[in-house]
């Protein structure tokens, strides 16, 4: 009656021994480390890397704790605990060495700061890792970021003065040519009555102008300005959009709970908990990642004179001389068939021909339109797929268009998975609103302070000690057996968050508190029901038997309608509260497991041998009785005191 087969023992062990192992690494502590690392093709992350930074920090008198080559993550460098100090002394060597002096690590290298844990490689090989904490419980990276509202006035300009040519295109202004510098945009006309109806014009079209006239004779000229509300709407919507755009690529990441906020006018505070691979977190935003799909003007087999004059100094009109990545040079158009505004969705993939990494890139409606005009008039000619970062242009590829594209086509050329990984994940993220450049790198420390912080974890450990001895006091060994499987629960709990790499937060702590609460509750609706029937005069391995069944439905509901309210806050939150969320449903099921499954395993473990059980260690049933309780009766005196 109350024997578990085999295979249910095998599962209960195998669940003990999974747990334990995913557990483990939350005992290994964190350190203060550094991370070099490049987003360049050409740099490689070897061995003589390696040598280079021991070299470097060895000069300096640094000695760190470790120091190892991950060739897809660079060279990480661990100090001893608590050392912050030499983990910044570090930084600011290794960007003097490695970047030239580069404070702003513009170099070849990416140099980051970041926390590590002193987990076993052979054990992160196999995924067993410690739970991600929030900032508030383990601290974090922390980015300044500046924006610069110069640029994105100037990008506004641009728009505008496009805008302008085309209204008086359209309105058949006759004027004498548009001229921009910086954020002011000047129009020229050789007609008083012309400049006066493309000042109504463009006045009637974009309320955020403002027009002044200027010049006289043969030099008339109107001179836009945006007003000042409309400067502060524009620098008001560029922070917004930044902050967007960051959130959209540090969540592609896979990183969880980020804190983005604004700081003053123009700078971005970035707090990121757990970053693993802090140097490409670095990396990716810190790229304003804009792309720009031009016609190649010239290179070695088209109009190379023209080519050749760029190369000595005379860079046609409208024209610009950049390298492409096979090292040589082409003269491109600065006039852009379409930039990522344009684009809604890029993907990392491999060509099924060539096996190479490319990224597939789909365009809205009329992206495709613009792309089917130019590419169906210019085929035979070369396209030169260009990526923007921090104002510098660089050449991707420069195909020759074979036929008409449409809203899908691929970039090719190059580059490593990684690399397409990085540049789909950029141009999905969205279109950088104004050029942004870290200012200031740091670790930070747990916002709650480690007081607090210990505070939380203490009330975990005093609940659960409180309860164990309370349960033990009052139902005997069966309350050790529930005490046991309360320890599973916890065990399991944590191996979960573990396993998938959950976010914990103070109020997660608060979750777990309450799963433990709950957790024992199930083993007291059991405990209460066994001694219902003993008091009904069930024999001891029947009573077992029906008291687990009948609790069963009890507890399933309990669970099932709490469980639904997790999943409502998780749905529905943000932030802490989704984090709570997810480890209150996680608890749900592991206290389900370990109440039910495996404490009637454990009880059928004790009692279940035994072909003539007399008694139960269940505690006190009755006034005067005693911790062995004896099979009852029904008799004369549990009738008086079952009807009292």
């Amino acid at each position: 009656m109350n024997r578990y087969p085999l295979w249910k023992y095998l599962v209960m062990i195998f669940a003990i021994v999974i747990g334990l192992f995913y557990t483990l690494p939350n005992v290994f502590p964190q350190v203060p480390a550094v991370q070099v690392s490049t987003n360049k093709p050409s740099v490689r992350l070897d061995a003589s890397l390696l040598e280079r930074v021991e070299k470097t920090l060895k000069g300096a008198g640094l000695a760190p704790t470790s120091s190892e080559l991950d060739p897809a993550n660079g060279v990480h460098v661990r100090f001893a605990r608590g050392d912050t100090d030499a983990q910044s002394k570090a930084k600011a060597l290794l960007l003097q060495d490695l970047n030239a002096g580069s404070s702003d690590g513009s170099g070849n290298y990416i140099i980051a700061l970041t926390n590590e844990s002193t987990t076993p490689h052979w054990m992160q090989s196999i995924n067993a890792k410690p739970m991600s904490l929030g900032l508030d419980l383990r601290g974090g990276v922390h980015f300044l970021m500046q924006v610069d509202m110069k640029g994105a006035l100037d990008r506004a300009a641009d728009r505008n003065a496009a805008d302008i040519r085309g209204l008086l295109r359209e309105k058949k202004v006759q004027y004498n040519g548009v001229d921009k510098a910086g954020d002011t945009i000047a129009i020229k006309f050789s007609d008083p009555a012309e400049r006066e109806k493309g000042s109504r014009a463009i006045g009637e079209s974009n309320n955020d102008l403002l027009i002044k006239e200027d010049g006289a004779a043969q030099d008339l000229r109107l001179i836009v300005t945006l007003k000042e509300e409309a400067k502060k709407k524009l620098a008001d919507a560029a922070i917004e959009q930044n902050q967007k755009v960051l959130g959209n690529r540090i969540n592609a990441l896979g990183l969880t709970e980020p804190i983005i906020q604004r700081q003053g006018t123009d700078r971005i505070v970035i707090q990121v908990p757990g970053a693993s691979d802090p140097a490409r977190l670095k990396d990716v935003i810190g790229r304003t990642g804009t792309l720009e799909l031009r016609l190649v003007e010239a290179d070695a087999s088209k109009n190379s004179a023209s080519l050749q004059a760029a190369q000595n100094g005379n860079v046609p009109f409208g024209t610009e001389l950049m390298n492409d990545r096979d090292g040589g040079q082409i003269l491109v158009k600065k006039q852009y068939i379409i930039t990522g505004e344009r684009i809604n969705g890029a993907e990392p993939a491999f060509d099924g021909q060539n096996n190479q990494p490319i990224v597939r890139i789909n365009t809205d409606g009329q992206g495709a339109r613009i792309l089917r005009e130019v590419t169906g008039q210019n085929v035979g000619n070369r396209m030169a797929i260009i990526l923007i970062e921090k104002g510098k242009a660089e050449v991707i590829t420069a195909p020759t268009i074979q036929s008409e594209l449409g809203s899908n086509f691929q970039i090719t050329g190059r580059m490593s998975t990684r690399e397409t990984s990085d540049i789909a994940l950029l141009i999905r993220s969205g279109s950088i609103a104004a050029p942004m450049e870290i200012i200031e790198e740091r670790t930070v420390g747990p916002s709650l302070g480690a007081e607090n912080i210990d505070r939380g974890f203490h009330s975990v450990t005093w609940g659960f000690v409180v309860l164990a001895a309370f349960i033990c006091l009052y139902y005997a060994i069966m309350g050790l057996i529930s005490t046991l499987a309360l320890s599973v629960n916890l065990l399991l709990l944590i191996a979960l968050l573990s396993m998938l790499q959950a976010t914990l937060t103070l109020p997660g702590i608060a979750a777990i508190a309450l799963t433990l609460g709950m957790a024992i509750d199930a083993n007291v609706l059991i405990n209460e029901r066994i001694r219902e029937e003993l008091r009904g005069g069930a024999k001891p391995q029947e009573a077992i038997s029906l008291g687990f069944d009948r609790a069963w439905a009890t507890i399933l509901d309990s669970n099932i309608t709490t469980l639904i309210a997790g999943i409502a806050l998780f749905t529905f939150g943000s932030g802490p509260i989704k984090g709570f969320a997810v480890v209150h449903c996680l608890g749900i099921l592991t206290s389900m497991f370990s109440a039910v499954f495996f404490s009637r395993g454990i009880v059928n473990l004790v009692y279940g041998t035994k072909k003539k059980l007399e008694k139960i260690s269940i505690g006190t049933i009755w006034r005067g009785g005693s911790s062995g309780v004896a099979v009852p009766t029904v008799d004369s005196e549990t009738a008086v005191i079952e009807s009292k």
